[in-house]
């Protein structure tokens, strides 16, 4: 299929699948007047993508695991379990400090009500 067709099964924009090839994560062959030509599975395989990207995955970490969950079950790829640790550190984290955030504000609104 081409780069349009992909684009509109998939919901993603043309720039965004030109993208995701750069990374390496999706493969087209060049015809001979230049278009792309992607594969039947090319539609699971953005999907996939989006997906991981959805939780907040970066596409060099989809790189590194992107094949082994396309071939088997997530269960069965190792390199997902680290990077989904990692994520959820990292979400931890941002919540904690958002927690913070919200508690000094909420201090500095109760302090401006006082003076009121």
């Amino acid at each position: 299929m081409k780069i349009g067709e992909l684009s509109a099964r998939t919901g993603v924009s043309i720039r965004s699948l030109r993208y995701y090839e750069q990374q390496k994560l999706l493969t087209s062959i060049r015809m001979d007047n230049g278009y792309r030509e992607y594969s039947p599975l090319a539609e699971e395989q953005v999907r996939t993508i989006r997906f991981y990207l959805a939780l907040g995955i970066s596409t060099e970490q989809i790189a590194s695991f992107l094949t082994c969950v396309l071939k088997n079950k997530e269960a069965f790829c190792e390199e997902v379990l680290p990077i989904f640790n990692s994520k959820l550190k990292e979400i931890d984290d941002q919540i904690h400090l958002l927690s913070q955030i919200k508690s000094n504000l909420e201090d500095r609104i109760r302090s401006i009500r006082e003076d009121l």
